[in-house]
């Protein structure tokens, strides 16, 4: 990702449309936009709320994902990376159709001016040497904003949710999921609210922080912090990947580092955690839209 495309998704991700209007109806699921969703820690966004076919209020609750740059998710015309969306609704269908997942709801979070900032891991980024922060903050124009980032979406966004539409409320069901840096946010979620997330899907995780630089000083101190605060292995599902080109070709020895961690945590590949290596795969939205199926079938499995 270049700073013009991000300019042009981060300028995109402010259009507002109408307040919890219906955006789209059909077989593929009703989706509902809440325009500029207010929160007393984080600038106001748009958050795009997907609901599966045949979706029951008074039956049985859904399993919802929160997902980061949640305009890439649905639409096209809103889709801030030469237009180029996720289809996920489609895929979700898809996938229950088959019998392979169990139907989720799913939260799009908007991304703002501030994505950098707010998808940046905070406590790591506090443990950088001062002159290690201040390259970052010069490259991105202030500090991370992370943490408040994440008490918006638990104790704003979430409540909301489960609040607004039938959830099933409980860690177990509550999943978190981003690629590049809403990869890096989503396991930082984790590790930070194991108690509210009980899995994370975090496509080609930009593990340097920097877009200038592949840093090894930010990964290692974002490594560290997960190494400590991760919970333990049987509790929660974690899924990686990455693949070899563009930005991804950073990606292979900070992503080894995170899986050995893991397993000295007791995470077992192919059961409670899963990475995966796409050669030949680069750092955009097609490519993860390829792929999405599958951390959708590790996370939602009946």
């Amino acid at each position: 990702m270049n700073n013009a495309s991000f300019l042009m998704a981060t300028c995109l991700a402010c259009l507002c449309l109408a307040v919890d209007a219906p955006v789209a109806f059909g077989s593929e699921g009703r989706l509902i936009q809440v325009s500029d969703f207010e929160s007393a820690f984080v600038a106001d966004r748009n958050i795009d709320i997907w609901l599966p076919p045949g979706y029951d209020e008074s039956g049985e609750g859904y399993p919802v994902i929160y997902a980061q740059d949640g305009q890439n998710l649905f639409r096209s015309e809103t889709a801030a990376f030469g237009g180029i969306e996720w289809e996920m609704d489609e895929t979700v269908v898809r996938l229950t159709d088959q019998g392979l997942i169990r139907p989720p709801i799913i939260v799009g979070v908007w991304n703002t001016m501030k994505r950098f900032l707010e998808y940046q891991p905070q406590a790591p980024f506090e443990s950088l040497t001062n002159a290690a922060q201040a390259e970052l903050i010069d490259e991105y124009g202030g500090a991370p904003l992370s943490d408040d980032y994440l008490r918006f979406m638990v104790r704003e966004l979430k409540p909301y949710i489960d609040r607004r539409f039938n959830t099933l409320p409980g860690r177990d069901d509550t999943f978190i999921m981003g690629s590049s840096m809403g990869g890096l946010i989503s396991i930082y979620a984790l590790a930070s609210y194991p108690d509210a997330f009980g899995g994370a899907a975090c496509l080609s995780t930009h593990w340097p922080v920097s877009i200038k630089d592949n840093r090894s000083d930010a990964s290692a101190r974002i490594i560290d912090y997960l190494a400590a605060e991760l919970p333990r292995s049987g509790t929660h599902k974690l899924y990686f990947d990455y693949g070899t080109e563009t930005l991804d070709a950073w990606y292979e020895d900070h992503q080894n580092d995170m899986d050995a961690a893991l397993e000295k945590l007791g995470y077992r590949q192919g059961e409670d955690w899963v990475t995966l290596k796409f050669e030949g795969e680069p750092h955009n939205e097609s490519a993860w839209k390829g792929r999405l199926h599958i951390p959708l079938e590790f996370l939602l499995k009946k």
